[in-house]
């Protein structure tokens, strides 16, 4: 593990491998070690780089509202330290989000992006509601709020059979600060709309869904790519592909990057 400074907060990240800069980006209540069983075998081919979102994992907390903007700018700052110039860029969930934030600051700086569980599109306001709710429920209760977030990212018929990796991923979660959480919800409840880089990046995208997404309608998340370059790879199950779909999954990403 690494770590650097950005605007006076410590941030954490590796860094290994050697070829085409690959920037793995985690989601809500996760850190970079929700990519350990895909490392060893990207890493054969790609130069992989893995990072602490702000207030997540090890990554200090900037402030009290971390926008998507925010942590590109992070992002960006690791990459300028590397002195990596252009990389692919793979997001779950929020880490998508973060990884169109980035495309759209710094568009020189992107090879291809990877939306895994993600979308280009802004809060309704129905999730800004529910974005609300979830910082009353988690400043009340912090440790029931995680527990039961994370089981319900699972696809129902994957909770019992995933039992035990539900729990470890509950356990990570709850290394999250309570102003980490806070700020990537008040962060995720404003953040742009970003669908105009699907149609229009010069770049290949790759968009991964689960059918049965308890987070992301599948059918509302299929209109953001009409008439659009990206393909598609739709999965039957829930938000964490990284474990429901884990081999399915690598296969995915090992071949888009073999394209880019």
């Amino acid at each position: 593990m690494k770590t650097t400074n950005f605007k006076n907060t410590k941030i954490s990240y590796t860094d290994q491998g050697k070829g085409t800069a690959v920037v793995l980006l985690h989601g809500f209540l996760e850190n970079q070690s929700m990519w350990k069983a895909f490392i060893p075998e990207l890493v054969k081919k790609h130069r992989i780089i893995t990072i602490d979102l702000l207030g997540h994992g090890e990554t200090e907390c900037l402030g009290y509202v971390h926008t998507m903007e925010d942590q590109a700018d992070m992002v960006h700052h690791v990459l300028h330290e590397l002195k990596i110039r252009k990389a692919v860029l793979i997001g779950h969930s929020m880490g998508g989000y973060v990884a169109l934030a980035f495309a759209e600051l710094y568009p020189d700086n992107v090879k291809g992006i990877v939306l895994q569980n993600s979308t280009s599109r802004a809060d309704s306001d129905e999730r800004k509601t529910n974005r609300d709710r979830a910082i009353v429920a988690v400043k009340q209760n912090y440790s029931a709020f995680i527990r039961m977030s994370i089981a319900n990212l699972f696809s129902e018929d994957n909770r019992e059979r995933l039992a035990d990796i539900i729990e470890e991923v509950k356990l990570e979660a709850l290394k999250t600060p309570l102003q980490g959480i806070v700020a990537a919800l008040e962060g995720m409840k404003i953040r742009k709309d970003r669908e105009v880089i699907l149609h229009f990046a010069p770049y290949p995208i790759q968009l991964i869904l689960g059918k049965k997404d308890p987070v992301l309608n599948y059918d509302d998340n299929l209109e953001q790519i009409e008439g659009t370059q990206v393909q598609l790879t739709t999965f039957e199950d829930g938000h964490m592909s990284h474990f429901e779909n884990q081999a399915e999954l690598l296969g995915v990403l090992s071949g888009f990057l073999k394209r880019v």
